[in-house]
């Protein structure tokens, strides 16, 4: 019983690979004995430089590294070590208790433990077991991590498709507004781009431009594809649609960085705009700019009450309503992507006819 004991427990060792430095090639030949005796894949290497070099091109699960050593110490293998492998578990021989780095290098250079050397290898055969535990529990993590990520991509990819066709209805219902949300959501885009933002903003302003009017799909049809202006009370009805694509968006966890672009991209910066009448600063910043992307766009596009304006008159529109209706430093940006970008605007505009 006690022999399939120790032959499950050897190959389960197998499974892991142990590296050790000491530049006395005694410790080195004790320790591979030792080691392969316990079942683990062992290399032993006595130059700290081929060590680090080793480690940078080959898995090991585990290392043992002497303290004292030449041409450098121990500590100093770790910190280029660290340069580029957090994960590697590390473990520290000493001479004497005395002659160990001082706790803090240890926690800062993420050390998991250290023993002194000995005759005897018990000691270090419990650290290397637990190291292994914790390498294995790790691996579990890392292995449910990335178990997790596939099946939230599924689902992400699922909710994006479920939305995109939704988005796509809208804009079919009304021929004016088709390629609307794929430019906005470029020029938005642009817009970030100039004002140097993160690619985290730059990616919510794009998913937030695709799907800014997704609320339209509960406007009746006859309002969406009505040929003349909208009267007080069919205007009151397009007004719902943020809160309209807030509920539609808002049970998926996905869509809750674009949920404030969804609902405020029509508040005005002097507070006139919809639904909530935010005012200044108050109307979250990347909703500010999805206004300025969205305004641009339904005034460079033809309607059925109306053609397409002119650059000129659109520049002039921004200028007029500039601390009114949009928040002024981003006019001044979107006034700059006009005068000196506009071959950017007018390559979006091509794309999405």
């Amino acid at each position: 019983m006690r022999k399939r004991f120790q032959n499950q427990t050897n190959t389960t060792n197998s499974n892991y690979k142990i590296i050790a430095v000491d530049d006395e090639q005694g410790i080195i030949d004790s320790l591979s004995i030792f080691l392969k005796r316990s079942g683990y894949e062992f290399v032993g290497i006595t130059d700290p430089v081929e060590a680090i070099e080793r480690v940078k091109n080959e898995h090991f699960d585990l290392m043992i590294l002497d303290f004292i050593m030449t041409p450098f110490h121990g500590d100093q293998v770790v910190e280029e070590i660290r340069k580029f492998n957090k994960e590697l578990y590390i473990l520290l021989l000493t001479g004497h208790k005395d002659l160990a780095p001082p706790l803090e290098t240890i926690r800062r250079l993420e050390i998991q433990g250290y023993c002194e050397k000995s005759d005897k290898f018990d000691q270090l055969l419990l650290l290397i077991e637990s190291g292994i535990k914790s390498i294995e529990q790790m691996n579990e993590i890392k292995k449910i991590n990335q178990e997790l990520s596939e099946t939230y991509e599924k689902l992400e990819s699922a909710y994006m498709e479920s939305i995109q066709t939704l988005r796509q209805t809208v804009e079919a219902k009304d021929s004016y507004t088709r390629g609307h949300s794929d430019r906005v959501a470029e020029f938005a885009v642009l817009i970030g781009k100039k004002l140097n933002l993160s690619e985290q903003d730059i990616r919510i302003l794009h998913i937030g431009g695709l799907f800014h009017d997704i609320g339209k799909i509960g406007v009746p049809d006859t309002i969406l594809q009505k040929e003349t202006r909208l009267t007080d009370d069919e205007y009151s009805e397009i007004k719902n649609h943020p809160s309209i694509g807030v509920h539609i968006l808002s049970n998926a966890t996905i869509f809750k960085d674009i949920i404030p672009i969804v609902k405020h991209h029509h508040e005005k910066y002097d507070g006139n705009g919809y639904p909530s009448k935010l005012k200044g600063e108050d109307i979250p910043y990347l909703a500010r700019i999805m206004a300025v992307a969205d305004s641009f766009d339904a005034m460079s596009s033809r309607r059925s009450y109306r053609d397409s304006l002119s650059l000129d008159r659109i520049k002039e529109e921004f200028r007029n309503n500039k601390g009114t209706q949009f928040d002024p430093k981003l006019t001044d940006v979107f006034l700059d992507i006009l005068e000196n970008h506009i071959d950017e605007i007018k390559a979006i505009q091509e794309k999405y006819k």
